[in-house]
């Protein structure tokens, strides 16, 4: 390793190439080959395996990114999100589990407020038509439930006609 000053910057800097540092060489001489994408087709710098930034992130990173990006938009930290999402509360599914807050107040993050669904009950448990029989299911399990005036006025309406 080579400790020189930056014809550049003027830093003392590991040295890099052409009296520059990596920082400056990469700025201003560095000159990425730009080849076609192979899913893409984009004529651009290429990342790896013949692919774009882009596409490759997407091909081998998409669950890390939806993930991150469902912790992200419910508020919630890793290590909760882990442990809410291993598996779906009422089923056991545990190959794709969506992080649901039982009272929808996505600020309020308290374990008991967290449950883990399958797609099938977390789309059932936003449905009005559904909702009553999956929180029978979830107050047969022993998790406290909001009282959900909606459905009780949709029981009374039944109940008058």
């Amino acid at each position: 390793m080579v400790i020189k000053k930056c014809s550049n910057c003027s830093q003392e800097k590991e040295h890099h190439a052409k009296g520059l540092c990596y920082p400056c060489y990469k700025k201003l001489n560095w000159k990425p080959k730009i080849q076609k994408c192979k899913r893409c087709k984009r004529e651009m710098a290429l990342h790896a395996k013949g692919l774009c930034a882009g596409c490759y992130n997407s091909l081998f990173h998409l669950d890390k990114n939806k993930a991150y990006n469902a912790r992200k938009s419910n508020n919630v930290d890793l290590q909760t999100y882990r442990k809410t999402t291993k598996e779906c509360v009422i089923c056991g599914f545990d190959k794709i589990v969506d992080l649901h807050h039982i009272d929808k107040n996505k600020q309020n993050n308290s374990p008991k407020n967290l449950i883990g669904l399958c797609p099938n009950h977390h789309r059932m448990i936003n449905n009005f038509n559904f909702r009553p029989e999956i929180f029978k299911i979830l107050k047969e399990k022993g998790f406290d439930l909001p009282l959900d005036e909606k459905i009780d006025f949709h029981k009374r309406a039944s109940l008058q006609n």
